[in-house]
């Protein structure tokens, strides 16, 4: 655990995710959730970097409705102590000159506002959103950091162009840089004054023990067994649709279950009989939805953006025990042996198959014996470290 005996350190957080949409299981949130026990932190939700596209129709009336009720809230207390959440208001204009840097000037001024009014002096500024650079690197700070969790300039609908500058002044004004995944670490890290590669962490005691409790989600009672499921952003850029569909039809004697809100058109999925659509749940909830798979997957696209990528959720399907099949990416590696790896539909079907028929405890203790250490406390303590090593 965070001891409040440990140094006190106040952070301004630029995070990834917006504190009252999305999903709490990013590093962002779980490791400022745990910096609150330290001092005052202020999570910024994220700076809209897409740009605006209107041929998306409902879905862009979607976001921008829940964006302007996000800044609406303002500065609110985020339920948890000393942990404040404040939404800004920013365009999305990062590929128009003169309007970007008249939208830094406001965000820097209302980031600024918020830190007096907290009484922060100096805090240690996080960036997770490099969309909030330029803003960030000119805040009154004793540390910067960059969590380089994706490749951001990879991300639909960006100017890569301006997103790969944020990326560049980023990692050279940072005190410290925070890759997760290994490969992107290795390519990168001599571009920075610091920087480490932190792998992800998990909840494990509530992923562990979620099947401990009696209570089942009542959508989950109706599914019929057995349950191959995910959970989390249904995208283009993320899953193979096309794949998923494939297996459905390979695997008609089996409910597929996807758990998240979704930015593409599934009705490919819809008609399948067995598939089951269910909306973006609370991260409390999260683990009581996924202890009625069977078998986990994550069926994603091959792109840069996963080859980037270190999924949350990968250790939070092994802190629940569950046969895993995924199709192939660099961070699978160091758990050879405990996920099923396949690439085309036949193979993942058939994947899917043997881990259905699995039947061995001692699997299910060994996935959770190698992530049984790997808690989001044990992450915060070692970028502590890492800060404290910087002179």
């Amino acid at each position: 655990m965070i001891s409040k005996t440990m140094k006190r350190i106040n952070i301004v957080c630029f995070g990834d995710n917006d504190w009252w949409y999305h999903n709490h299981g990013h590093m962002d949130i779980q490791l400022m959730k745990r910096y609150a026990k330290l001092g005052n932190v202020l999570y910024v939700n994220s700076i809209v970097v897409r740009k605006f596209n209107i041929q998306e129709g409902t879905m862009f009336l979607q976001r921008v409705k829940r964006k302007l009720c996000s800044i609406a809230r303002g500065m609110k207390p985020s339920g948890i102590e000393n942990m404040t959440v404040y939404s800004p208001f920013s365009m999305p204009v990062h590929h128009i000159s003169i309007a970007r840097e008249l939208n830094q000037i406001a965000l820097r001024l209302q980031i600024r506002q918020c830190i007096n009014r907290l009484n922060m002096s100096k805090p240690i500024v996080w960036v997770a959103c490099p969309g909030a650079a330029e803003a960030a690197v000119k805040l009154p700070y004793t540390k910067l950091v960059y969590q380089r969790s994706d490749r951001y300039e990879m991300f639909p609908g960006v100017d890569v162009k301006q997103v790969k500058r944020y990326d560049e002044l980023l990692k050279e004004r940072a005190d410290l840089v925070i890759y997760v995944n290994r490969e992107l670490f290795r390519q990168e890290q001599f571009q920075c004054k610091k920087a480490i590669y932190l792998d992800h962490g998990v909840d494990y005691e509530v992923f562990a023990n979620a099947h401990k409790e009696p209570y089942v989600p009542g959508e989950m009672k109706r599914i019929p067994r057995p349950v191959l499921g995910f959970y989390g952003g249904i995208d283009n850029h993320t899953l193979n649709i096309v794949l998923i569909k494939e297996i459905a039809d390979l695997l008609s004697d089996i409910s597929i279950v996807l758990i998240g809100n979704s930015s593409v058109d599934l009705s490919a999925l819809t008609s399948r009989k067995n598939v089951y659509l269910l909306s973006q749940k609370p991260y409390e909830q999260i683990p009581h939805y996924a202890k009625c798979f069977d078998v986990c997957f994550m069926p994603w696209q091959q792109n840069e953006w996963i080859a980037a990528c270190n999924p949350v959720k990968l250790k939070e399907y092994l802190a629940l025990g569950k046969p895993i099949v995924s199709t192939p990416f660099d961070e699978l590696n160091k758990y050879k042996g405990l996920i099923e790896v396949a690439s085309d539909s036949g193979s993942f079907a058939q994947a899917v198959r043997k881990a259905c028929r699995e039947n061995d405890p001692e699997l299910v203790s060994t996935r959770q014996r190698r992530v049984r250490h790997c808690t989001w406390d044990a992450k915060a303590k070692e970028v502590l470290l890492a800060l404290h090593e910087i002179n």
